[in-house]
């Protein structure tokens, strides 16, 4: 089975990203190879400019505010398991304070690290790493792999409470939403949404199918279509009727 994802809303979007750059940025960091820690770091500098929004920071906080009321009612709720809601409370305060302690822009010391911003300028051209245009970035891909790994990581260490909350506010909604079956006849699907506000859908179709789904939603309406690829990977229409499962967030 396949789950697509798809934001409402520019917010969510930007969570999405940030986190898969951060699942790519896990893996690779994790490798021994020069070339893979290469992938680490300039997923940094990819991380570090999509939380470059001013707003980011205060839009999570808010988030994570509104998820911690919504939770807290159901503290008199007779079927609530108690011990599992008080240690998703406990997590929201903890992330929370350690969003708010970070202090100055996301990835700061980042900015103000001048070889770290060389190596930064130079990635974005194709090819410019290249050991005669960068010789100390060659240098440092020879240390041990240890060595590399640490100061990836501790280069990335002040976006870890950024990345914590966009985790937890991504794990709750998705926690959020209700899966209900869908049959998409002739492979399209719409679904009047009546108003109500939704931050992002999920749709799982078995992968054998084959089949695509591309999606568009306002507040009032819902429409999926679903295409498919031929030999040249050209997307064409899906005509045939598609059993999913939809979860609105």
């Amino acid at each position: 089975m396949i789950i697509y994802e798809y934001p409402f809303n520019e917010r969510i979007r930007t969570l999405l990203r940030l986190e898969d750059l951060h699942e790519r940025y896990s893996f690779f960091l994790h490798q021994g190879h020069a070339l893979q820690h290469h992938v680490a770091l300039t997923t940094v500098f990819e991380m570090l400019e999509v939380a470059s929004r001013s707003d980011l920071k205060s839009d999570l906080l808010q988030e994570l505010e509104r998820q911690k009321q919504i939770l807290s009612g159901f503290q008199s709720h007779p079927n609530i398991q108690r011990t599992v809601l008080d240690d998703v409370l406990r997590e929201i305060d903890n992330v929370s304070t350690a969003l708010v302690n970070t202090h100055g822009k996301t990835g700061q010391s980042i900015r103000e690290n001048e070889w770290l911003m060389s190596v930064r300028g130079r990635t974005i051209i194709p090819g410019g790493a290249c050991e005669f245009d960068l010789p100390s970035y060659y240098a440092w891909q020879h240390r041990s792999p240890d060595e590399r790994a640490r100061d990836i990581a501790e280069w990335f260490s002040p976006m870890q409470s950024l990345i914590n909350a966009v985790g937890l506010v991504l794990r709750l909604l998705r926690a959020s939403g209700i899966q209900f079956k869908i049959i998409a006849n002739s492979g399209s699907y719409q679904q009047m949404l009546q108003g109500k506000v939704h931050q992002m859908l999920r749709l799982r179709i078995d992968s054998r199918s084959g089949a695509i789904p591309e999606a568009s939603a306002n507040k009032y309406m819902l429409w999926i279509r679903f295409t498919k690829q031929d030999g040249t990977m050209k997307p064409k229409p899906f005509e045939e009727d598609i059993p999913c499962e939809l979860t609105l967030c």
